[in-house]
C-alpha cells in the first residue's frame, strides 16, 4: 500500500468507526425571465422540442450575445437574499464536451462571480457558508432512446434546444452540510428565498431547480475532508435524500473494505435506489476557462444595488421569526410549514383579530393545507372565537370553516347554513344524565378512574346529538358528576 493510499481518512477503519457524512450543494436555478439570458427567445417551460430557439441559443455564425438586464436583476435579489456580497463581475466560455450546447461552449461566470461570500441560515438556526451565486446559461436537453434512457443502453439520441440559454444562477455551498435531513432542509429553504423573491418559481418536477450533490466521508474527529463525489442533476428532496445516504454508506464499505475512493461524477437511478459512476470528476482546467469576448464587464452601480435591495420582501427566516412571537406555544414545525405554505400572514392577522393562537395554528395546519381560498383573516379569528365560547365544535368549525374557503362570508351565518346552532345547557346536562342512567357499569368504571370511558360517553353524546354537543362541555360535566 503506497504512502499516497494510507493518507487517505479512514481507509481501512475498523468496522465500528463512526462516520462523518460531509455534503456540499451546488443548486441550479433558472431565473424567472421573459427571454433567454443573451437573447429575445422566450425562456418558458415546455413546447415542442427545437421551438424556444434563435442564432444566439444555437451559436450560429454572426450571432453575438446580449445581456438580460432582468437576469441581472434577479441575480442580484438571490445574492442579497442570501447575504452575499455583490461585486463586479465578468463572464468567461465554459468549453464543453457534450452536445447539449450547439456552440460547444457555455457562458458563465468563474474567477469573478457576481455574488460571493454569503450564508443562508438553516430554520434550525444553523448557519451555511455560500461562496458564490454566478449567472450562466442552461444548456439543452439530451434525450436517449431506448433501453432505460441511458446513454449506454440507448439506440440514438435527440437533442432539444428550448431550454439552452435560459438564465441560470448557480448557488455554490461550502461543504459544512452533515446529514441527508440537512441538505434537505437547505434546499427547501433557498427554494423558498428564491421564490419568496421572485427570482425562481422553484419547480423541481419541471427542472426549473436542480441540486448538484457533493458527498464525502470521514471518520469522526477527523478534520481532512475525504475524496468526494458529485452527485449530478438531483431532481426531488426525496431522491436528494436518498441519494446522499446510499452514497456516504457506499464510500464508508469501501474505505473500510481497504479500497479508497475514486472523485467521480455519479447519477442517481431513482428506480435501483443506488449511485452509478458515470465519468472521473472534471476539475476546472478541464473546461479551459477564457473570458468572454462578445459581453462587457458587468459592474452594477451601488445605488442600483440598494434600490434592489430595499425592494426585497420579508424572508422567509422572518417570518418565521415573526409567527414564533405571535403563537409562542406552537411547534416549530408548524410554524416553518405555515411560512413555507404562505399562510403565516392569514394566521397573524387572525391572531392579532383575537383568535387564540394555538386554535388558529390547528386550523393552518391541519385544516387548510389545501389552500385559503374566500377565507379571510376576520372570519378565521372570529370562527376560533366561536369554537372558543362553544357555540360550536371542533367537527362543526371545520365544517364551518370548509364553507368560508369555498364562498366566503362570516362564520355566523355560515353556521346557521348547516343548521349548527350550540345547544342548550340544561338539554346537554339531561341528555349527559341520562346516558349515565343506561350505562352504570360503564359509569362505574369511569368513577373508578378508567379515563378511557371517557371517550365512550362523548362519543355517545356525539351520536345522539349529530354532532351538536361540545365535546369539552360533555367532558366537564362527566368530571363534575364523578366528583
Amino acid at each position: 500500500m503506497s504512502a499516497d493510499t494510507l493518507d487517505v481518512p479512514g481507509l481501512g477503519a475498523p468496522a465500528d468507526t463512526e462516520w462523518e457524512t460531509v455534503v456540499g450543494l451546488e443548486v441550479h436555478a433558472e431565473l424567472a425571465t421573459e427571454t433567454k439570458l443573451f437573447s429575445a427567445s422566450p425562456n418558458r417551460f415546455g413546447g415542442e422540442p427545437n421551438t424556444h430557439i434563435d442564432p444566439v441559443s444555437l451559436g450560429l455564425p454572426g450571432s453575438l450575445p446580449v445581456l438580460n438586464e432582468k437576469a441581472v436583476e434577479l441575480a442580484i435579489r438571490v445574492g442579497l437574499s442570501l447575504n452575499c456580497r455583490v461585486q463586479p463581475s465578468i463572464f468567461a466560455r465554459k468549453n464543453y464536451f457534450y452536445p447539449d450546447m450547439p456552440k460547444d461552449f457555455q457562458i458563465s461566470q468563474y474567477d469573478q462571480p457576481i455574488n460571493v461570500d454569503g450564508w443562508l441560515e438553516l430554520p434550525s438556526g444553523k448557519r451555511v457558508g455560500i461562496e458564490r451565486a454566478h449567472l450562466e446559461e442552461d444548456t439543452g436537453k439530451t434525450v436517449h432512446i431506448g433501453g432505460g434512457g441511458r446513454i449506454h443502453e440507448a439506440g440514438y439520441s435527440l437533442v432539444d434546444y428550448n431550454r439552452a440559454g435560459v438564465p441560470l444562477i448557480e448557488i455554490v455551498g461550502h461543504p459544512e452540510l452533515r446529514s441527508a435531513e440537512e441538505a434537505r432542509h437547505y434546499v427547501t429553504e433557498l427554494r423558498s428565498i428564491l421564490v419568496a423573491v421572485g427570482a425562481s418559481d422553484g419547480k423541481m418536477e419541471e427542472g426549473s431547480l436542480r441540486v448538484d450533490c457533493n458527498v464525502s466521508v470521514r471518520p469522526l474527529g477527523i478534520d481532512r475532508l475525504g475524496t468526494r463525489c458529485e452527485i449530478k442533476n438531483v431532481n426531488s428532496l426525496r431522491s436528494l435524500g436518498r441519494a446522499i445516504e446510499y452514497e456516504s454508506r457506499r464510500q464508508i464499505d469501501q474505505l473500510i473494505s481497504g479500497h479508497p475512493i475514486e472523485q467521480q461524477t455519479r447519477h442517481w437511478n431513482e428506480d435501483d435506489g443506488r449511485t452509478h459512476a458515470l465519468r472521473s470528476k472534471e476539475e476546472d482546467y478541464d473546461y479551459r476557462y477564457f473570458p468572454e469576448p462578445d459581453l462587457l464587464p458587468l459592474d452594477p452601480s451601488a445605488e442600483w444595488v440598494e434600490q434592489i435591495r430595499q425592494a426585497l420582501p420579508v424572508l422567509p427566516r422572518d417570518r418565521r421569526q415573526s409567527l414564533a412571537e405571535a403563537a409562542p406555544t406552537v411547534e416549530a414545525d408548524h410554524i416553518a410549514l405555515a411560512v413555507e405554505r404562505s399562510m403565516d400572514e392569514l394566521a397573524l392577522a387572525a391572531i392579532s383579530g383575537g383568535g387564540p393562537s394555538e386554535r388558529v395554528m390547528t386550523h393552518v395546519i391541519q385544516n387548510l393545507a389545501d389552500g385559503v381560498g374566500m377565507l379571510s383573516p376576520e372570519s378565521l379569528a372570529s370562527l376560533v372565537a366561536m369554537e372558543e365560547a362553544g357555540e360550536l365544535t371542533a367537527t362543526q368549525a371545520k365544517k364551518v370553516l370548509a364553507v368560508l374557503v369555498e364562498s366566503g362570508g362570516s362564520p355566523q351565518k355560515a353556521a346557521q347554513s348547516l343548521g349548527f346552532e350550540a345547544m342548550d345547557s340544561g338539554e346537554l346536562e339531561t341528555l349527559v344524565d341520562g346516558l349515565i342512567s343506561e350505562h352504570p357499569d360503564e359509569w362505574s368504571r369511569f368513577c373508578e378512574g378508567d379515563n378511557k370511558l371517557t371517550g365512550f360517553f362523548v362519543g355517545q353524546v356525539m351520536k345522539t346529538t349529530q354532532g351538536r354537543a361540545d365535546g369539552k362541555a360533555v367532558t366537564q360535566l362527566l368530571n363534575a358528576r364523578r366528583g
